[in-house]
């Protein structure tokens, strides 16, 4: 019986599986290993998606007519900066003792990319070392000791990833795709009268730099102005208590968000509510009404 290779996303990740199944690092310091398991892992992304030489537009060739650019297919191009670990990686794939591979990225559409490439790189290359080799899913989301046992002991079979593979495939070619015919489309027009502007775009940058720049000038356009709000201290039976003047008829104004129940824009209005309740007997009702408060945001590590 053969060995699993193990792909974790990240080396601190490969040393804790390592630990919890007591395999001994190889003096090579790449991987670990002992009788059922060989453990290794990438650093992030090793491989990016790249279209086909002979459909590449160069630079100087960048015009509407020749857009959109859509490639019948993508190539995978390794990252220079972490080709000495896919090198790694590619050398345990081929070994004829390992006939499983186990995927233990992290448990997302992004750790499911990162492996999927891997392996896709690697039976482009080396078709016959890779040929029959199974695939699992190791599926964490705690790095405790006995989550990692019961991940092993639960592995998820390759065809109820592939939901999840596809869905990051599509990410991946989407934000290629946008990129490259926006970025294009938008140096092409901005080159129209001579010259090279390249201009950036992005499927998710654009529309966040978008926010911003809405948001900057909204902070720009702002012009402050006073408004009142009317606050007493009420005495009774119970003890004192303060209360803010709220008022009933308020709708919002989806033109202006700085509008609220609360607030008062003439100074003659806020002295007149005053004046009628300044040391004035009045009853006092308690109503109580459910409300929607929007969830805090996540926690930021």
């Amino acid at each position: 019986m053969g060995k699993s290779l193990v792909i974790a996303e990240k080396p601190s990740v490969a040393t804790d599986i390592a630990r919890v199944l007591k395999a001994a690092r190889d003096k090579s310091k790449d991987f670990f290993e002992n009788d059922d398991y060989v453990i290794s892992s990438a650093v992030g992304h090793l491989l990016t998606i790249i279209v086909p030489p002979d459909q590449d537009i160069k630079r100087g060739k960048w015009t509407f007519d020749k857009l959109p650019h859509i490639p019948t297919h993508f190539d995978l191009e390794p990252i220079a900066k972490s080709e000495a670990r896919l090198r790694v990686l590619l050398r345990l794939i081929k070994r004829d003792d390992i006939d499983c591979l186990v995927n233990a990225c992290d448990a997302g559409r992004e750790g499911e990319l990162i492996f999927r490439y891997i392996i896709q790189y690697a039976t482009a290359k080396h078709p016959r070392k890779t040929a029959g080799k199974a695939v699992s899913r190791l599926w964490l989301q705690s790095m405790t000791p006995d989550a990692i046992r019961t991940g092993f002991a639960n592995l998820r079979s390759d065809d109820d990833m592939k939901p999840l593979a596809n869905a990051a495939s599509c990410r991946s070619e989407a934000d290629w795709l946008v990129g490259i015919n926006g970025t294009r489309a938008m140096t092409a027009f901005n080159s129209k009268s001579g010259g090279f502007y390249l201009t950036p775009v992005g499927r998710v940058q654009t529309p966040t730099l978008a926010v911003v720049v809405e948001r900057e000038k909204e902070i720009r356009a702002f012009e402050p102005k006073d408004y009142w709000e009317v606050g007493a201290t009420f005495r009774a039976a119970a003890g004192e208590y303060t209360g803010r003047w709220l008022d009933d008829g308020f709708k919002k104004d989806p033109g202006d968000a700085h509008k609220r129940a609360e607030r008062i824009w003439e100074q003659s209005k806020a002295d007149g509510i005053r004046a009628k309740c300044d040391s004035q007997a009045g009853e006092v009702s308690e109503q109580s009404k459910p409300t929607k408060q929007a969830a805090a945001a996540l926690f930021d590590l």
